[in-house]
């Protein structure tokens, strides 16, 4: 039989169980899937080129394909490389999209080493809604730096990622690097 909990002023917002929080209130936004975009043909990946490089979070443009600051990363310096045009399906681009995505990888990986050190990268296409892909209607490269040490119990028992860096930071410090 469990203990009952102390006397409090009525609720248990106040009483202390030994555990430290780290709030994330923000993240609701991305676990509710506010910024996922609906059928409304208002692709994300679309629509960041169009913008200004620091609102649409553009760290380069190339020909036919750019990078972009994930909007929810896994660590600091989370990129994506995009195709420009709307596709879906890695089997769907052109040779020179395929080729640029693979330099702008390449490039990425160089610029994300100079600014920030990590020990390695998890690099990868979610190909499809089944295959993890937040938005499968637009094909994105994945480059996540990562640190010895870097993941630690926060996602496994809070769902909470700690991010040490500001997206706008990371996105001035990688372009201002790109060559």
């Amino acid at each position: 039989m469990s203990e009952p909990l102390p006397e409090s002023s009525g609720t248990l917002a106040g009483v202390p169980d030994g555990f430290q929080r780290l709030w994330t209130p923000h993240r609701m936004v991305y676990i509710d899937g506010e910024n996922k975009p609906a059928n409304t043909g208002e692709c994300p990946f679309c629509v960041a080129p169009s913008r200004a490089d620091a609102d649409g979070l553009v760290v380069h443009r190339g020909e036919s394909a750019y990078v972009v600051m994930n909007l929810y990363p896994y660590s600091p310096g989370h990129l994506l490389v995009c195709p420009y045009r709307h596709v879906s399906d890695y089997t769907d681009l052109t040779d020179d999209e395929r080729d640029e995505i693979g330099r702008l990888t390449a490039t990425a990986m160089s610029v994300i080493r100079e600014v920030s050190g990590p020990a390695g990268f998890n690099l990868g296409i979610n190909q499809g809604e089944v295959a993890g892909a937040g938005i499968a209607a637009h094909l994105h490269q994945h480059i996540v730096p990562r640190w010895l040490g870097d993941s630690n119990f926060l996602p496994i028992v809070a769902q909470t990622r700690a991010l040490p860096q500001l997206l706008e930071t990371a996105r001035g410090l990688l372009q201002s690097a790109w060559p």
